[in-house]
């Protein structure tokens, strides 16, 4: 349920109703809006509770939460979240660009595209030390040791990390190295290892699973939040569906569905949406009209050459072109995008 205090009611007074639903055995979670705080209480429903917290002093009034996700949704939390990233901010004003290699595979090859993403204006750095594959006997990731690389990464150009971590016994190893770590599609209902980032304080970035309706995701993040942990950034990287012409389909519609119901921000990866680079810029574009608080791109400076996911990676002068363009697009909705350098 939904406690909303009334217009400025003092620190006292919603310390008062704190108290009282922590002695009825609620979770509580506070919202300090610039009217009204609402605070959000979790837990069994009793008979008379409401009757009971609606006549202490400074409350509004009650209202009961529909949605399953509690933590996640916009009925106890209607501000939307924005969520730090080292000095970026997801969920302004600005659309944010995430952008690297699909997996690391080697220094050189990792410190190449990571300048060239820096020259071109991206703003954090993406790259897989963990690679959960389809098949076993696909390239799994130089772990540890691409987390080093990713690291020296961020020294040399500043690029906030984001990468993936599979393994709740890796999860304190990723994040000695990470900035933000990533859930990924296989692993979106991987409950244990939702719970255990749920105690981590680092930003998480939670991918859509591969057949996974919206409330199942919103619901996910539920597990991260109400473990402690509420910077999530959720990200729309296609379903499965009957189609064969692209690798999955892009659901945009997800977009403002997310919105709608959560106030937790939202980026979409066109890569992994399509599976086709020529694709990529096209989807980039729809995903920021549609109301995406940023992106995800692959970037590889030899597409031909990479160890996986080669067919959707933008080259270094592809990926300055998206940027250029979806400045525009930005622009026609009322957001900002930085001003991309020329390759």
């Amino acid at each position: 349920m939904i406690i909303v205090m009334e217009h400025k009611a003092s620190p006292q007074l919603v310390d008062a109703v704190t108290t009282r639903l922590k002695q009825l055995g609620f979770d509580t979670h506070l919202s300090v809006g610039v009217e009204r705080t609402i605070i959000g209480a979790i837990g069994e429903k009793r008979p008379g509770y409401m009757e009971m917290l609606g006549a202490m002093p400074g409350v509004e009034r009650i209202v009961p939460i529909l949605q399953p996700f509690k933590l996640a949704g916009r009925e106890w939390h209607p501000e939307p979240t924005q969520v730090q990233v080292g000095d970026i901010t997801i969920g302004g004003d600005e659309i944010i660009v995430m952008a690297g290699p699909c997996a690391v595979e080697g220094e050189v090859q990792l410190l190449e595209i990571a300048h060239e993403l820096k020259r071109a204006g991206a703003h954090i750095l993406r790259g897989g030390a963990f690679k959960p594959r389809t098949s076993p006997y696909s390239f799994q990731g130089l772990e540890e040791e691409g987390l080093r690389i990713l690291a020296e990464a961020r020294r040399q150009t500043g690029l906030p990390v984001v990468t993936e971590v599979t393994n709740p016994k890796d999860i304190q190893l990723v994040a000695e190295y990470a900035d933000m770590l990533q859930i990924g599609a296989r692993n979106m209902q991987n409950f244990t290892l939702l719970r255990e980032v749920g105690h981590v304080n680092k930003p998480v970035l939670l991918k859509r699973g591969l057949a996974a309706t919206v409330e199942e995701w919103l619901m996910a993040a539920e597990y991260i939040i109400s473990g402690g942990n509420s910077n999530v950034v959720l990200c729309e990287r296609g379903i499965r569906t009957y189609e064969t012409g692209t690798r999955n389909t892009l659901d945009l519609s997800a977009v403002p569905a997310v919105k709608h119901y959560s106030h937790l921000p939202i980026i979409v990866d066109p890569s992994h949406g399509t599976g086709r680079w020529r694709y990529v810029t096209p989807m980039a574009k729809a995903a920021v009209a549609a109301g995406a608080d940023g992106l995800m791109i692959e970037v590889h400076c030899r597409p031909e050459e990479a160890l996986s996911d080669g067919a959707q990676s933008l080259t270094p002068t592809n990926f300055q072109q998206l940027l250029s363009k979806i400045k525009d697009v930005a622009q026609a909705v009322g957001r900002k995008s930085g001003s991309p350098a020329v390759v």
